[in-house]
């Protein structure tokens, strides 16, 4: 473990979840119509503190491989776009904007998986939860999309 490397990379993402710690759901998101198979409040800090520990391993990891640059590129995006969703959604409540912002950060994540495996097998393997996870954000982001088209 490159203990510096891992910092920096988990670092990037303390502040991505930071957005989630200061911009909290509040009344607007509770007010709104979302589906029945939406996870209970407590659920998401817990996947998400688990899922920047492993995305910051795997960026270390992509770090320190040779033929990394098109990985560490794809990984600075992905977590550009990670911070930005919240803020969008949470903060300005413009869950239609904030579905573009998923569907990119969904690509990014894909193709940071896709290219993490090209590179280095277990960063790749680091990604793929992530990659899961980003897949059922944007499903509820979407169905609440749907359910609440006033909101949009």
């Amino acid at each position: 473990m490159h203990w510096t490397i891992f910092l920096t990379y988990l670092g990037a993402c303390a502040a991505a979840g930071a957005t989630g710690a200061m911009i909290r759901p509040g009344e607007w998101y509770d007010s709104l119509n979302k589906p029945s198979w939406t996870p209970p409040p407590f659920v998401f800090p817990l996947v998400w503190t688990t899922l920047y520990v492993l995305i910051s391993i795997a960026g270390m990891r992509i770090a320190l491989a040779a033929g990394n640059q098109n990985a560490v590129a794809l990984w600075s995006l992905q977590i550009a776009l990670n911070t930005l969703w919240t803020p969008v959604y949470f903060g300005l409540h413009r869950i239609r904007a904030a579905m573009g912002v998923m569907v990119c950060l969904w690509a990014a994540v894909a193709a940071c998986t896709w290219t993490f495996f090209g590179v280095d097998f277990w960063a790749g393997l680091l990604f793929l939860p992530y990659l899961v996870w980003v897949t059922i954000a944007g499903a509820l982001n979407f169905t609440t999309l749907r359910l609440n088209p006033d909101q949009a």
